[in-house]
């Protein structure tokens, strides 16, 4: 394959948001919905810190950083049903959810060699699949700015707690303190802001507020504006124009 020209019937769907927005599941279920290919650009940044923080690689050293993350073998799945990340012979698909990664992400997004990095690497899983949906903070801007389909998922900041609480609780069976969700989701919000812009739409990006929305209908609303898109009757939203998305 020698670029993105070469994918038939090419279809990107690029998905932005803040942290709690709901943006892993509901991208999986769209994934899933129309058989593409799904990628979670955040566990990509979260493999990197597991792998630097079992490096022992101090995450202040720039330069140090950006060396591990160049060396990071690093395997992700983009099957929507089965994500599986592993770093060389490590799964660390649960691994990278610990509050101990949560909390040191942002040091290695932020790092603007790092990233760069990593954003060659999500572009090539991107032009190699050519049909796919990705997540992330700047995937409708930088990694994929061309994607047929652009949103910005975004929720309350209440609504992102509450919904970050439910997660993890269900994954420890033990629930998080509000200072702790605050770190992990508002805080991480404010440092990862630094990088890249992921709280207001760009233009030609469509917004989807799920605040008040369920799962379900977050779902459908994305599924609809793709159908809309696959079936010719949305062009690319103008660049003066923000399409708002919100329960009727």
């Amino acid at each position: 394959m020698e670029g993105s020209s070469f994918v038939k019937n090419r279809l990107i769907i690029a998905v932005d948001g803040p942290s709690g927005s709901g943006k892993s599941s509901v991208c999986r279920a769209v994934a899933t919905q129309f058989g593409a290919d799904y990628l979670d650009t955040g566990a990509m940044y979260r493999a990197a810190t597991w792998y630097c923080l079992d490096q022992q690689v101090d995450l202040d050293d720039e330069d140090a950083v950006a060396v591990a993350v160049e060396e990071l073998p690093l395997n992700i799945s983009t099957d929507p049903e089965h994500q599986i990340i592993c770093v060389d012979q490590t799964d660390v698909t649960e691994a990278i959810r610990e509050p101990r990664i949560s909390e040191a992400v942002s040091e290695v997004a932020t790092n603007r060699k790092a990233r760069q990095l990593l954003i060659n690497a999500q572009r090539r899983i991107i032009d190699e699949s050519g049909f796919i949906v990705a997540e992330g903070r700047d995937i409708t801007t930088v990694v994929a700015p061309d994607a047929q389909v652009r949103v910005l998922l975004t929720a309350s900041a209440e609504a992102r707690l509450r919904r970050r609480g439910l997660q993890l609780e269900a994954a420890s069976g033990a629930a998080e303190t509000q200072e702790a969700l605050r770190r992990q989701v508002l805080e991480r919000d404010k440092k990862d802001s630094k990088a890249s812009n992921f709280t207001e739409a760009a233009d030609g990006v469509a917004v989807l507020d799920s605040s008040d929305l369920t799962f379900e209908e977050t779902v459908n609303s994305l599924i609809t504006r793709i159908d809309d898109v696959r079936q010719g009757a949305v062009a690319h939203t103008p660049a003066d124009e923000h399409v708002t998305e919100r329960a009727l």
